[in-house]
């Protein structure tokens, strides 16, 4: 009885509705005719998900298989022609790569580069234009050698030596030997080989430096001792040069712009467990822990969120303090171990890239402070219409889940894509350098006379086809993640609109009491998955290709700002300038448009199984009809989104610091140059899984105000599915908004009657 003495109250109600709208319309139709023609259900279904559909922009779906076939070959010629162990370890006289299992003879636990000469060393420096570091003879070590003491007997016997490989007549000694003895066989020397080995020209060199591993390089210091040089001298060896230049030589070398980022490169390597933990698990699991808690507390969670912003944004400036060194004594150090003096722990650009950060992230900090307190109150105000998609996810619990399969899709894209892009930074050939006119030369094994064939070093020379490699990289990069979102936020649009139209059907055929969800059928995230798949994939290719393009052209932009910016100082300055901003308004324009458009055809996509361009300009329509009561009532919710998404990459961040100040990533083979990279990368992920899990918010909020437009159109501006809280949501920001603009109106009413009395 009760039951019937409400469905009789809800279709009064109705009734009531339908008169007091301007349409003769009634509100509650009957199911035979109500829904005869309407968008989303077709000719006999009621409003809901459009179920018979056919493919859409096939010819942009193969498009994109085209695209994938060049990224399958792109990364086949990183692996065919690269080596991460080049970001790293350097090249030894043979032109093999320090490390490599896979040279001749096995460098395996050899990965220190070693300069044997080091009047190469000091003549680089003097005369950096005739001759280069990389052209200097170098070796592969397990360890910095270290310098003999000087006592009583045979000078030679006081001495360490680093010798050639074991080759030719000492091709009996074999690389373990050779370790063993230190590097040093000097004892086995003939006559003409000591002579040539005095002469600094091998094939053993005298360690008279004490060095230090300077990531994974010996740096040498600025003078030898002194009693190690009278040894020499009093040998007839060669004039020995010394100085600061030394030092300074490798410090250079290791310093450049490039040496830089292939150790950031090798870093990720390095890291990785890091970034599987903090950029893969851990996101993951706050984005769940997130989507639960706001399940229920959504008051609580808008607080608690803000709150944690600030923590984990003063978290992360604090460790680029201890970082950078202005805190504390845990500032990154070149030094690979814990031998070497200060003097030899010279600074690094990787310091002053944290110091840069640590500056920039103070002055972020204070702007999130000033904005928790300007924004907090009117965020909590616009939450009323997430709370109608917080009552759609406990509706639909397996929204929680799903954003994990995506995720987890772009994980593996993500490692396969990481491990080529190092495979490729390392690609191009190896090849020896030409330093004739120095007139070098070593002592070969093999022939057993000095020659100038082998004395120079080897160089890694890269090409401009593994520049356009790279570049057509990063912009799959881009498209994967564009299309993977896309798919994602296309299944949870289908998954949210089908609560929408069963919430009404329920309510007002079924006599449901608001908790009973026939309607939807089940499992709607697969159901809704199922026509992604099946029919909507090249429409999402074509609006997931048109991001990476419209980012690709800003990018282009933005190059000709630069150059604008640089014609502004020059006589004539004036067009550029005009230029300059025109630029800058059209990149606006079109990144707002894209974001606006794109968001919203994925909506149309998935309850109507049209074209992209179609759903696109439906969207738009919609949207536009309907401005008076749906604009701009989700701005300030997406903003609590975007800070929700900050909070869970800043902890990505914040733990990933955590980890790398773990013993195994400060010492030995997996020690990191810099955290930067690793830190920067687990921010990304996190926030790339962060927009997953909470498209299931965003995305369904706009999915309802989408599906509330179409109900408004199909049934002559009375929507009469929609759920009560989001009707009366919209009613009140419907009146807020007339209010404003009454408001408005009076205060230019009274500003031209002001004008006229003056």
């Amino acid at each position: 009885m009760g039951k019937q003495t409400k469905d009789q109250s809800r279709r009064a109600a109705a009734e009531a509705a339908a008169i007091s709208s301007p349409s003769s319309t009634p509100a509650y139709p009957p199911p035979a005719a109500a829904f005869a023609d309407n968008e989303a259900g077709g000719s006999i279904r009621k409003p809901g998900i459009k179920q018979a559909r056919r493919c859409q922009d096939l010819a942009f779906l193969s498009i994109i298989s085209l695209l994938a076939f060049g990224f399958i070959v792109d990364t086949s010629f990183g692996f065919n022609r690269g080596d991460p162990h080049r970001l790293v370890y350097g090249l030894d006289y043979k032109g093999n790569v320090c490390g490599d299992r896979r040279a001749k003879p096995n460098l395996k636990d050899f990965q220190v580069r070693y300069w044997m000469n080091p009047n190469q060393l000091y003549w680089s420096g003097v005369y950096p234009d005739r001759y280069k570091l990389s052209t200097a003879r170098s070796i592969c070590l397990r360890n910095c050698p270290t310098t003999a003491s000087a006592g009583n007997g045979n000078a030679s016997s006081q001495l360490s030596w680093v010798c050639d490989y074991p080759e030719g007549t000492y091709s009996g000694l074999s690389m373990r030997d050779w370790e063993q003895r230190n590097y040093d066989y000097f004892d086995l020397l003939t006559p003409d080989q000591i002579a040539s080995s005095r002469n600094l020209t091998g094939p053993c060199y005298p360690v008279l430096f004490e060095s230090v591993n300077l990531y994974w390089n010996c740096q040498p210091s600025p003078a030898p001792e002194n009693n190690l040089l009278q040894l020499w001298n009093s040998m007839n060896g060669v004039q020995i040069q010394s100085g600061s230049i030394l030092p300074q030589v490798v410090h250079d070398t290791l310093s450049t712009p490039s040496a830089i980022f292939y150790r950031y490169m090798a870093d990720l390597a390095r890291a990785w467990p890091v970034l599987f933990v903090c950029g893969g698990l851990l996101p993951m699991l706050l984005c769940m822990l997130w989507l639960i808690a706001i399940r229920y507390y959504v008051g609580v969670v808008t607080w608690l969120t803000f709150v944690l912003l600030n923590v984990f944004m003063i978290l992360l400036t604090l460790y680029f303090y201890f970082k950078a060194g202005w805190l504390g004594n845990d500032a990154i150090s070149a030094v690979i171990g814990t031998s070497g003096s200060d003097d030899l722990s010279v600074s690094f650009t990787e310091l002053e890239h944290l110091k840069a950060l640590a500056i920039i992230m103070t002055l972020v900090v204070f702007l999130t402070v000033a904005m928790t307190f300007v924004l907090l109150k009117r965020v909590t105000e616009a939450l009323s219409i997430t709370k109608v998609t917080v009552q759609a996810i406990g509706a639909v619990p397996s929204l929680v889940v799903y954003p994990a399969i995506p995720f987890i899709a772009f994980g593996f894209f993500f490692i396969y894509w990481l491990s080529a892009l190092l495979y490729l930074f390392s690609a191009g050939k190896i090849r020896q350098n030409n330093c004739t006119y120095n007139s070098c030369a070593s002592y070969d094994l093999y022939s057993q006379t000095v020659t100038q064939s082998g004395c120079c070093g080897y160089t890694l020379h890269s090409t401009h086809n593994i520049v356009w490699a790279i570049l057509y990289h990063l912009f799959v990069l881009f498209w994967a993640i564009s299309f993977i979102a896309a798919c994602s936020v296309t299944t949870i649009s289908g998954a949210i609109a089908s609560y929408y139209w069963a919430r009404g059907e329920t309510a007002m055929w079924n006599g449901g009491d608001g908790m009973d969800w026939k309607g939807m059928g089940w499992f709607p995230v697969v159901s809704s998955a199922k026509l992604v798949l099946s029919y909507s994939l090249g429409s999402i290719s074509l609006g997931s290709s048109i991001v990476p393009l419209v980012d690709t052209f800003r990018v282009v932009l933005s190059a000709v700002q630069k150059r604008l910016k640089k014609a502004q100082r020059t006589p004539g300055g004036v067009a550029a300038t005009v230029l300059n901003s025109g630029t800058q308004g059209c990149s606006g324009c079109i990144e707002w448009t894209l974001k606006f458009i794109n968001r919203n055809a994925y909506v149309v996509i998935a309850i109507s199984g049209k074209s992209f361009f179609r759903a696109a300009g439906r969207a738009t329509v919609l949207i536009a009809n309907n401005s008076m009561r749906v604009g701009n009532v989700n701005n300030m919710g997406r903003l609590f989104l975007s800070v929700a998404k900050l909070c869970v990459s800043l902890a990505c961040a914040v733990f990933a610091f955590l980890m790398l100040d773990s013993h195994l990533f400060k010492t030995g083979h997996y020690r990191v140059s810099s955290p930067l990279f690793p830190v920067l990368f687990c921010l990304g992920l996190g926030y790339m899984a962060a927009t997953l899990f909470f498209a299931v918010v965003g995305t369904g909020t706009d999915t309802i105000l989408i599906a509330y437009c179409m109900d408004s159109e199909e049934h002559n501006g009375t929507p009469i599915f929609a759920p009560a809280l989001l009707a009366e949501t919209l009613t009140l920001h419907a009146e807020r908004q007339d209010a404003v603009d009454a408001d408005r109106h009076i205060q230019n009413v009274q500003r031209d009657d002001e004008d006229i009395y003056s």
